[in-house]
């Protein structure tokens, strides 16, 4: 059940869960009654090529095969849309570790959904300084511009490190700001044809005092 803290922030009282936490079902029990997991074969666990590859390559960036467990479920989310019980295997497979080691890591980062969201991901900064300049209105307003788009999915995120261009956003890990009013519909309809987000106010396109920083040819990832 969801209770407030008392702190309003121009959409209302903050929700929290139980225990406090803003982020539901953190703490759902585990089910005793199922048999212990075993490290999926490596052979006989069917992985797409590509995500085999990837993962494999991401393994040698590192002393200990299991610091690649976040980037390769990141890899797999890309692959599944989101961590099913499916892409939790066939990581395992790869890393050759259990599939509850993996669900006991994404289960602690939000950006891993271990449950089927829109695939489509777009994060409003809702910390100090965006929510000082409406960061929580644009994200109330966004999420009612974008109802009933499934394959979206529009959450508030505690920091995206992007001050200086508050109220801000990253749609698809492009970083999009400042967001005006008048602006949220034009992006929402951007967002929904998988076009381009305000191309004039994202972050990779912003001018550097440095003149040799980047070409400026700019595509629409950073």
């Amino acid at each position: 059940m969801a209770t407030t803290d008392g702190f309003e922030d121009g959409l209302g009282p903050v929700r929290r869960f139980a225990h406090g936490s803003r982020v539901p079902g953190w703490d759902d029990a585990v089910d005793l009654t199922k048999d212990p997991q075993g490290i999926p074969d490596a052979v006989a666990t069917e992985v797409p090529p590509a995500l085999r590859e990837r993962i494999e390559l991401l393994v040698e960036r590192y002393p200990d095969k299991r610091s690649a467990a976040i980037p390769a479920m990141a890899a797999a989310q890309e692959v599944h849309g989101w961590m099913s019980p499916t892409a939790f295997r066939q990581v395992a497979a790869v890393l050759q570790v259990t599939p509850a080691y993996l669900v006991s890591v994404a289960s602690f980062y939000d950006m891993l959904d271990t449950e089927p969201r829109g695939s489509r991901r777009v994060y409003v900064c809702t910390n100090i300084s965006c929510s000082l300049r409406g960061g929580r209105k644009l994200l109330g307003e966004l999420q009612e511009a974008l109802e009933g788009a499934d394959d979206v999915q529009v959450r508030p995120f505690e920091c995206l490190g992007a001050c200086d261009i508050a109220p801000m956003a990253s749609v698809e890990g492009v970083f999009v700001g400042p967001i005006d009013d008048g602006e949220v519909g034009e992006l929402a309809e951007q967002i929904r044809a998988g076009a381009d987000p305000l191309p004039a106010k994202q972050l990779v396109k912003r001018a550097s005092v440095d003149p040799s920083a980047n070409t400026k040819d700019w595509s629409s990832q950073p």
